[in-house]
């Protein structure tokens, strides 16, 4: 995947990342896959902007702009692993042109992620909230929430997965709608800004 650096040991097992249970609406009826983060506390779930968590995984809702896009970025378990722990250490938004703070590393359900686009007046705060993280022998991945202050609302979902063929597929599937003024008025432009950074993403692991 020309990132360098030595090769983990393919046999070894990677730790798996907890997942917390699923989110039960107060009607009694489980909503699958829209876990809240067993390890987020309630305030930070009550700064989340937007109430599908976890639709990423599944059928997205009406009323956003869904993205959905793949790439091949590797192939065998050596190239898997290096990946995954690429992955839950934010560099995939590093490597696309963010500045990344996260408040833990590797990231799991609960860890807010902060991150910077732009230089000066015109940057941007963007926080969220991982509300889904996961790690077996040959999936892994993460989903973070937007967070109040975020210019966006909605759920972006990264994971990567090892398939029996060898290869490596980085996955990106994304809900989102303006979250504040300036980016409903330009919302065209945040489209474009999107589909740039998806691209970005997905070459950069």
């Amino acid at each position: 995947m020309g990132r360098g650096g030595h090769e983990s040991d393919p046999a070894s097992s990677p730790p798996r990342i907890p997942s917390a249970p699923h989110h039960h609406r107060s009607d009694g009826h489980c909503n699958p896959g829209s876990a809240r983060a067993a390890a987020a506390s309630v305030d930070d779930m009550d700064g989340l902007t937007y109430d599908e968590v976890g639709a990423t995984a599944g059928e997205m809702p009406p009323g956003f702009h869904h993205v959905r896009a793949q790439r091949v970025i590797g192939h065998g378990p050596a190239d898997f692993v290096r990946a995954a722990d690429a992955l839950l250490a934010g560099e995939a938004q590093r490597r696309a042109g963010a500045r990344v703070e996260l408040s833990e590393t590797p990231m799991r359900e609960g860890t807010r992620v902060t991150m910077r686009l732009g230089l000066g007046i015109l940057s941007f705060r963007i926080p969220c909230l991982v509300v889904w993280a996961e790690r077996t022998d040959t999936s892994v991945g993460f989903a973070y929430g937007t967070l109040r202050g975020h210019p966006e609302r909605g759920e972006e979902r990264f994971t990567l997965t090892l398939h029996p063929s060898g290869e490596v597929v980085f996955a990106i599937a994304a809900f989102s709608a303006p979250g504040r003024w300036f980016t409903r008025v330009g919302a065209p432009v945040g489209r474009l800004v999107q589909a740039w950074m998806t691209r970005r993403y997905l070459r950069a692991l």
